[in-house]
């Protein structure tokens, strides 16, 4: 995949943003490839006692990004061509871009006093305001195999891979990364049944222990299936507890990003390579801005377009985000039925011209190649 400027990058999302996907075809062009050179100098004088978190960030400027890891372990023009060839196989799928309870709105749909305009266009087969609990997949190509990497499975999931999974050719399910341990990121559990009983013999989830204790409430008979009654079947899942350091899943280095979602309640989003993605969130601590430097793709939390609530960015306080980040591509996500997915877009779209801020909503079913 060509390097391409930000300005390129824009012109392939604004013009897939018109069509409806998800056939490959209509996919996303690949973002742009590039290397972490921030900090080094702070990371080289940085002795074997230092802080994990300069530790972190002497190891992101190794240059754990989009295409250099791949490259360095190869030699000559034919193995670059190779790399790249494998590298651009990796891709990241929207499973869902909504919030907790969903768009359309039950509610919206029954209440005879008024007319909700983007419920009733997510009520219409095919639109892009129609969204399930915010999800990402990560198709995730290594020189072994392919490996499909969840982010989050709310209570929506088995609705939302009920339409994706066959869409794009989805069976296994590799690993899942649990941001926090809300009904719509830990809800649908209970639905992995169908994949260790039918494809695969068990899951490996990546959980916070904070959350992991509430798990033992919510999904206790996941946690210990000693209490299963015999013959009955459930998730077969396999817990490994994470804290807010690196970690490796299927030879992808995965970099926890601590944010608060709400006064007290700690949430994680997550950096693979040069994508930084945060779904819950209502303030970022100032160490968790370190870890978003040179970030080519930012997915963040943008709930409604008037304000914040107490618990999520809402898109002005999103924008300034965006703006202090600095990213090179910007997709919202996690958004309300005050949000509607064309009107919004084209008001970010004039952004382009007045800031050079290249920044759009994302949506259920939108793929986008990327590099790992």
């Amino acid at each position: 995949m060509p390097r391409s400027t930000a300005g390129a990058i824009a012109g392939v999302l604004m013009r897939a943003h018109a069509q409806l996907a998800p056939p490959a075809s209509r996919a996303f062009a690949g973002l742009a490839a590039a290397r972490l050179p921030f900090l080094r100098a702070r990371a080289a004088a940085a002795s074997p006692s230092s802080s994990p978190r300069l530790r972190l960030l002497q190891r992101l400027s190794s240059a754990r990004s989009f295409c250099g890891v791949a490259r360095a372990s190869l030699g000559g023009a034919a193995a670059d061509s190779a790399a790249d060839q494998r590298l651009q196989e990796s891709e990241l799928i929207f499973i869902g871009t909504g919030t907790s309870e969903g768009i359309p709105r039950v509610s919206c749909l029954t209440d005879p006093t008024k007319t909700c305009p983007v419920c009733t266009k997510a009520a219409e087969p095919g639109n892009r305001n129609r969204r399930r609990n915010t999800c990402i997949l990560l198709r995730h190509a290594t020189p072994s195999g392919t490996a499909n990497i969840l982010v989050d499975a709310g209570k929506f999931f088995y609705h939302s891979a009920l339409q994706w999974f066959p869409a794009f050719g989805l069976r296994t399910i590799d690993a899942v990364i649990i941001t926090h341990s809300h009904a719509d990121a830990i809800g649908g559990l209970d639905c992995l049944r169908d994949w260790t009983n039918n494809v695969q013999p068990s899951i490996p989830i990546y959980v916070a222990e904070r959350d992991y204790e509430v798990m033992k409430m919510t999904h206790y008979y996941l946690i210990d299936t000693s209490v299963v009654i015999p013959g009955a079947a459930v998730s077969a899942l396999q817990f490994n507890i994470i804290n807010e350091e690196p970690f490796t899943v299927h030879n992808l280095e995965v970099i926890p990003l601590p944010v608060w979602h709400g006064q007290g309640y700690r949430s994680l989003g997550f950096r693979f390579g040069d994508i930084c993605y945060i779904s819950d969130v209502s303030d970022i601590p100032e160490e968790t801005y370190k870890l978003l430097e040179n970030c080519e793709l930012l997915i963040l939390d943008a709930l409604r377009p008037d304000r914040s609530s107490s618990t999520h960015f809402g898109l002005p306080r999103a924008l300034e985000e965006v703006r202090k980040i600095k990213p090179k591509k910007t997709l919202f996500t996690g958004m309300m039925h005050l949000m509607d997915h064309e009107k919004v877009n084209n008001d970010l779209a004039k952004l382009m011209e007045t800031e050079g801020l290249d920044i759009q909503l994302s949506y259920d079913g939108l793929r986008i190649p990327v590099r790992l």
